[in-house]
């Protein structure tokens, strides 16, 4: 059995272990999927990809405005967890991991999922439950020498995103993203 949020926070760790860029605020698990992504017999599936952004790319915004949160603005210079373009054994391990836990239709979008491709949520639980192992143990304290948030989104903000930003967050690290979100209407 592959326990594929292991090897995922092996990965992540990894990637975080080389950034030591001054100023980084908050880092990114972006998760998304588009109707473009394949991989092998399957489309619509979704990606994985962490980044940071620091207060020099944020010119100063205050600790609430778009310019801080909105991923937009972000530089966007990430490092691939699960790329479907370019996979690697990460990505075949996660397809291995789908069918183990009897996950079919991959890609399918149907109402009962809200729309929302068959996997992505299941995708967006192991990344925030990566980021909180990486928060309950220490490491993006002891890395970053303070406390980060760790923001699991797409490119629009949903409130299952958004929950799953509150349980990779668990000692409130995220709280000022949720309330400029909520400020900004996201959710």
């Amino acid at each position: 059995m592959i326990d594929i949020e292991k090897m995922l926070y092996d990965k992540v760790k990894s990637e975080m272990s080389n950034w030591d860029e001054d100023g980084i605020y908050a880092i990114s698990f972006f998760v998304y999927s588009n109707e473009v992504y394949e991989y092998k017999d399957f489309t619509n599936v979704s990606i994985w990809a962490i980044s940071y952004n620091t207060e020099a790319d944020c010119e100063g915004a205050g600790p609430l405005d778009e310019e801080r949160w909105n991923y937009a603005f972000w530089r966007q210079d990430e490092a691939s967890i699960i790329d479907v373009d370019e996979p690697d054994e990460y990505t075949e391990a996660l397809y291995q991991w789908y069918e183990e836990q009897g996950i079919e239709n991959i890609g399918f979008e149907c109402a009962e999922n809200r729309y929302v491709p068959v996997g992505h949520y299941e995708l967006i639980d192991i990344a925030a439950n990566v980021a909180r192992k990486l928060q309950e143990e220490g490491f993006i304290a002891k890395q970053f020498k303070k406390t980060l948030p760790i923001i699991i989104h797409g490119l629009e903000c949903d409130l299952y995103e958004i929950e799953a930003t509150k349980k990779a967050n668990p000692n409130g690290e995220a709280d000022t993203y949720i309330k400029a979100m909520k400020e900004m209407g996201a959710f």
